[in-house]
């Protein structure tokens, strides 16, 4: 808890270079520059951020799941833990998480997969694969540049024999992360709109992303 504190504790808001309020369900992506620290806030709780990294000045580097949850043999991202990309490189740190669980194997919400989960009826909802593929072709990329992403504040337990279930976020209103970038990196993120399951409490919400310059 103290390297939190003391992380945490060393920036003001008046002092960020970017400062964004992202509505419930919608769309971000903006870049982070080396050195700097991006906050991702879960303004009212119990919502869902998921979210994917791609290098900035070559998006064929970009988040990769497996090579973060094998280079610290866990399946949960937190505090120390070292965001890899598919060519091996550490992309962003986490340096402070007030949260404590996030997933990285649940990956997004689809029309597709909220048809196969939830009936028909819920085919034309929106969903996070609609968010990330409003953004990434902002950055001249297409569907196939969507990987397997983070879900920040999303709660998925692993029982012993590998199931895994989405349930009740632990996120209270405030919470956040903050990463430090070890390169460039395009940050894309959908807020996610899911209403069927628990992710975001039924409720999707608005959420705040923060960026601060590194410390001279």
């Amino acid at each position: 808890m103290t390297d939190f504190i003391k992380t945490s504790a060393s920036r003001s808001l008046e002092n960020a270079v970017q400062d964004h309020f992202i509505a419930a369900e919608a769309p971000w992506s903006g870049i982070v520059r080396k050195g700097q620290t991006i906050r991702i806030e879960d303004s009212y709780g119990q919502q869902a951020i998921d979210t994917l990294f791609y290098r900035a000045d070559d998006f064929a580097e970009r988040y990769s799941n497996q090579d973060t949850m094998r280079a610290q043999s866990g399946a949960y991202i937190g505090t120390g833990t070292k965001i890899i990309s598919n060519e091996g490189n550490v992309m962003l740190v986490m340096t402070a998480d007030s949260c404590g669980r996030h997933d990285t194997s649940a990956g997004a919400c689809s029309c597709e997969s909220n048809t196969v989960r939830f009936g028909h009826g819920t085919k034309y909802l929106h969903a996070c694969r609609d968010n990330f593929v409003i953004e990434v072709t902002k950055h001249g990329m297409s569907k196939r540049d969507i990987v397997p992403n983070i879900n920040f504040f999303m709660n998925v337990p692993i029982k012993p024999n590998g199931e895994m279930t989405i349930v009740d976020g632990i996120s209270a209103p405030g919470d956040y992360v903050e990463l430090v970038a070890e390169m460039d990196v395009l940050c894309v993120i959908s807020n996610c709109p899911q209403i069927n399951n628990p992710c975001n409490g039924f409720d999707p919400t608005p959420i705040r992303v923060l960026i601060w310059d590194g410390e001279d």
